[in-house]
């Protein structure tokens, strides 16, 4: 039985994914470090480990929505990057609350994966470098461990370089 929407939503879509379990800290507001750290024990290095940001997207045409950007914790986000990949006029990143109604997951457990609102996602390109990478599974203390590609696919992301470091500077 699915832990969570994210994995249920992995097993649904025949994904070959491993759930890994760490505790998590109720006083830590860092939940990037605390994943780190956990997976280190498992000898997974923290560019392995995916963030998963939600922005609000504002169109040339007006209109607004969320996106969610999927980033290695180390790296900061670049927002004029994500704009750019998603063909938008600008980004910011969203409300808090927003984020939580609309993808039925709290911060710090925001899985890019079985969102109760499936929401454009772009995913940065050095993930695919890996064989396997990490992101919630739309739990603090929970992360699943998936090939890239089958990141991209289940999430229908656009691949983009969408840090800061790696020259999106914005």
């Amino acid at each position: 039985m699915a832990a969570t929407p994210a994995v249920a939503a992995l097993e649904q879509a025949g994904v070959d994914a491993a759930v890994h379990r760490y505790p998590h800290d109720r006083r830590s507001t860092d939940y990037g470090a605390e994943a780190v750290e956990a997976m280190a024990e498992l000898g997974i290095p923290a560019e392995r480990i995916l963030k998963t940001l939600v922005v609000e997207v504002a169109a040339a045409d007006g209109v607004r929505g969320l996106a969610v950007a999927v980033v290695p914790v180390p790296e900061k986000l670049s927002l004029k990057a994500v704009a750019k990949a998603l063909g938008a006029a600008k980004v910011t990143m969203a409300d808090t609350q927003k984020v939580t109604r609309t993808t039925g997951y709290v911060i710090g457990g925001v899985s890019p994966v079985g969102q109760k609102s499936a929401l454009p996602t772009v995913i940065d390109e050095s993930a695919l470098i890996w064989d396997t990478v990490l992101c919630s599974a739309g739990r603090r203390g929970l992360e699943i461990e998936l090939a890239p590609a089958d990141l991209v696919a289940v999430t229908g992301a656009v691949v983009a370089d969408i840090t800061a470091s790696a020259g999106g500077r914005g």
